[in-house]
């Protein structure tokens, strides 16, 4: 794994899962973490466990206003900012078009894709002005694929899907990274929501099939090394042989 000694990281949706087990990768492989989520108490739970490399800030990323408060502050704090791991998501509502509340579906997409951009676009003119910076975008299967009952979740990944591609189109040439990262069924609380619901064939995929959070989070940390500059602008997925050959997996 790239030793990422200095830099400077924010990770979104950081106070379980994917988010969490990135961000203790990141820390271990030298990275300073700002961790951020909706929960406070639980995030910064999270952050103590990690250790110096650490802090935590609460944070919703649907509201603009507090995203950009939050790299401001981290700007502030550390005269840099080097990554941002947008990760931060919601699959419900898990339930048919027809019998879908609007508020939640509108929900998703406020947390799945606005928020998303939200954080790109607080941190983006910053990267700009720096000529350099890296922004990972969690994306899923569900970008390219339609599952029944996920109808929000797909829209906003496949949203998201080009936004990563808007991203590498207006600033490749300018010093940014950008990747989207499909970490595959990853064994997490979504994945308990979505076994809890028996839709769609993601639903009855045994606990003991799912990926350890390991594998996604060191994936996470390679993609902010220097080796992972071939892959900018592309999207793909950790099942992707030629890219799980890239990684140190145990």
């Amino acid at each position: 794994m790239p030793a990422l000694d200095g830099q400077v990281i924010i990770v979104t949706g950081a106070s379980r899962g994917i988010g969490a087990a990135a961000a203790a990768a990141l820390a271990k492989a030298g990275a300073c973490v700002v961790l951020t989520a909706r929960d406070g108490a639980r995030v910064e739970a999270v952050a103590r466990s990690i250790g110096e490399a650490a802090s935590a800030q609460a944070c919703d990323v649907s509201d603009y206003l507090a995203v950009a408060a939050l790299v401001d502050a981290t700007r502030s704090r550390f005269g840099r900012l080097d990554a941002l791991i947008n990760n931060a998501g919601v699959v419900e509502p898990i339930a048919s078009i027809a019998e879908s509340d609007p508020a939640a579906w509108a929900r998703n997409i406020n947390i799945n894709l606005t928020g998303a951009y939200h954080a790109i676009r607080a941190v983006l003119p910053g990267m700009l002005a720096a000529g350099h910076g890296t922004i990972v975008n969690v994306s899923s299967g569900a970008a390219i694929r339609p599952l029944e009952g996920w109808s929000a979740y797909c829209s906003a990944k496949a949203g998201l899907h080009m936004l990563t591609r808007a991203i590498a189109l207006e600033t490749a040439r300018k010093g940014i990274r950008v990747f989207g990262f499909q970490p595959g069924t990853t064994d997490t609380d979504m994945q308990v929501l979505i076994r809890a619901s028996g839709i769609n064939p993601v639903s009855q995929i045994p606990r003991g099939s799912l990926t350890p959070v390991a594998h996604p989070a060191a994936a996470i940390v390679y993609l902010c090394g220097s080796a992972a500059d071939d892959l900018n602008g592309q999207e793909f997925s950790l099942r992707d042989e030629a890219f799980h050959a890239r990684l140190e997996l145990a």
